[in-house]
């Protein structure tokens, strides 16, 4: 059944490449998403660092725990730079589908990784629903999957790289 034209939004035969721009926004909203649970949840882990000790001193002067805050805060700045890049880039018109595929790739994969992180650092607090990180690891599961999965991206990206001159 053929459209009448004035029923016609955009350029006729040009749909899927208006869908697919709609999936690059979709993509940045995911990793804006993703990026604010793991600010959240490191925020969570260094707060419990700073109170929780053993053996004299809080948790957060012990190696294993100050290293698990530094990763965390260095892929959330990563996060963050990619986020606004592929913003940014959306915001002018100009398609965006790889950048915004790796943001939310990025940005999902990561924000797992640190609420896991996160739960460890807790112990077994990282259960407790007081602490609302097992709560952020659930919610942050979402973002791996909306919008295209992390496999899914990977293919979006892969066959962008190989189709660059």
């Amino acid at each position: 059944m053929k459209l009448p034209a004035d029923a016609l939004l955009g350029e006729e035969g040009k749909g899927f490449v208006y869908a697919m721009e709609g999936l690059d926004g979709g993509r940045i909203s995911c990793a804006a998403i993703s990026t604010g649970i793991a600010e959240h949840a490191m925020q969570i882990a260094k707060e419990y660092s700073l109170q929780r000790t053993a053996f004299g001193k809080p948790i957060a002067k012990f190696q294993g725990v100050s290293f698990k805050l530094a990763n965390m805060s260095m892929y959330i700045d990563a996060m963050n730079l990619m986020l606004y890049d592929a913003a940014a880039l959306k915001a002018t018109g100009a398609r965006c589908s790889k950048l915004a595929a790796e943001a939310k790739l990025l940005a999902s994969t990561h924000a797992t990784q640190i609420c896991l992180d996160a739960i460890q650092i807790l112990g077994g607090n990282g259960y407790s629903k007081e602490y609302n990180v097992e709560r952020l690891l659930r919610d942050n599961k979402l973002m791996e999957i909306g919008e295209g999965t992390n496999e899914i991206l990977r293919v979006v990206i892969g066959s962008a790289v190989l189709a660059e001159k």
